[in-house]
Parts: structure tokens; sequence; C-alpha cells
């Protein structure tokens, strides 16, 4: 694949596979993302998400098919394809005894990269955290923060495993705005969910996932109409506000945390 920068596709899987034994996790999928897009993997747990994901940052290895990040093949230029990436930790990849800010300069020397921990806070609206201890932060900081760790070596492409899981609706909303202000600094963003209104609101393009096969590409309003296409009405009409919307507007929308 050329490398030539006139490629709007920063990532394109071919026929992708990855079994286990007998079991077929990832099933022939394909599917590309154009840079400076969010693109979301849509689907129930068990779907295959996370085992793309890992396969496309190199952590896993395929069993069969393709990939491509930046013009390099995983398979051929893994090295390459590290040094253009961001990957979310999770809760166990930081130190308990070390600060926000001692957590940062730890990544950015494994990275052999300078940085200034502040200006990578600020991104995230959490430099008033930085002495603070990462499991002293509450639920929404802890996932800001491993955003955070995604940015230090200023990747061209950042992956996101559900990362609004558990969080209550202020902190999920704050972090769907973080996420929205690194998209628009450029960077591409592929993110795993299996919440219909996060993948509504917050990508560009999705790829419907289940039983480790692509069932569906598009965008939401492009799937969306093509289901009302087909004649397609719910049964019940849906009521103009939610309960999430309720306790929004009598709790507001701000974020509140400890």
């Amino acid at each position: 694949m050329s490398t030539s920068p006139v490629s709007r596709d920063i990532i394109e899987v071919k026929n992708l596979v990855k079994k286990y034994g007998n079991f077929t996790a990832v099933d022939g999928i394909s599917f590309s993302v154009r840079e400076g897009n969010l693109f979301g993997i849509l689907g129930p747990n068990g779907a295959g998400k996370t085992t793309t994901l890992e396969i496309i940052e190199t952590l896993k290895k395929p069993t069969d098919g393709e990939v491509w990040v930046d013009g390099y093949n995983i398979a051929e230029h893994p090295a390459e394809v590290k040094r253009r990436i961001g990957v979310q930790l999770q809760s166990t990849g930081f130190y308990p005894e070390l600060t926000l800010v001692d957590l940062l300069n730890l990544f950015a020397a494994l990275y052999d990269v300078k940085i200034d921990p502040m200006t990578i806070l600020k991104e995230v609206n959490l430099e008033d955290k930085a002495g603070s201890f990462f499991d002293k932060l509450s639920g929404g900081q802890k996932q800001r923060f491993s955003i955070a760790s995604t940015l230090i070596n200023r990747p061209r492409v950042i992956f996101l495993d559900e990362p609004t899981t558990g969080l209550d609706p202020q902190a999920r909303i704050n972090l769907w705005e973080t996420i929205k202000d690194i998209k628009k600094k450029g960077t591409t963003v592929v993110m795993t969910t299996h919440y219909m209104e996060e993948a509504e609101i917050l990508c560009d393009r999705l790829a419907i996932m289940d039983h480790g096969k692509i069932i569906k590409t598009g965008t939401p309003h492009e799937l969306i109409d093509e289901l009302l296409s087909t004649g397609f009405k719910k049964e019940v009409e849906r009521k103009q506000a939610s309960l999430e919307d309720v306790f929004l507007h009598l709790t507001g929308r701000s974020l509140r945390e400890e």
C-alpha cells in the first residue's frame, strides 16, 4: 500500500480473521477509517470489537487478513504503527504511588519523547489534579486521564475501548466533549461502544458488529434512514424526553466530581 499523503484512509482492514482454536472471534471483516474522523465499532459484548482493536494496535496477531495504519502494514512494520497510535490504558496500568504528572512523565520516558504534562492535563480538563494520585480520582476523571495517556506521543490515531462504561450522565457528557475536542485538533479516533446514543452523537461513521462479523457500515444518519425506508416504525412512540433528560434537567449538566 502507498504511503502517499493523498490517501484519505488512515486505517484499512481487509478480510481480518482471528481464531482461538475452533472459536472465531473476528470473522473476515473489512472496513476503512478516514483521517480525522471518529469511527465507532458498535456491538454487544462478545461481538469481537475489542479483539479487532487489539489487532490494529499490534497487541494481537491476526490469524488471517491484513491491516494498514497510516500506510504501514501492521505485520511488516509494527514499530512504525506503534509510533503513530495512542492506546487507552486500563486502570491497572497506572502506578498508585505516582501523581498524574509523574505518570505522564513516566510514560513519556517509555516513548522517549519530551512533554509538558500540564499541557496534556489541560487538554482533558485535569490541570487542577496534577498533584493527585490516580486512585483518588472520580470515575470520570480516571477515564479522562486514561485518554490523556493516549496523547503523550502526539499520535495520528487514538483507540478508545468503551470509554464511558460505568460513568454517570454528567461525567459521560463531559467525556464526550473531551473526545470531540481531540478530534477537532485533527486526531483520528477509533472507539468501541455498545451505547446507541453515544454512537449516534459522536461517530462520523460506524460499523455494526456481531458474532465476529461486520453487519453494516455507514454514517448514523444513513443507517437510520435505511431502516426507515423499509417501513420500520416503533410500536410505541418515544416520548420527546427520557428519564436521563429529567435527571440532567434537575441536577444540571455541569460536572461535579470529588
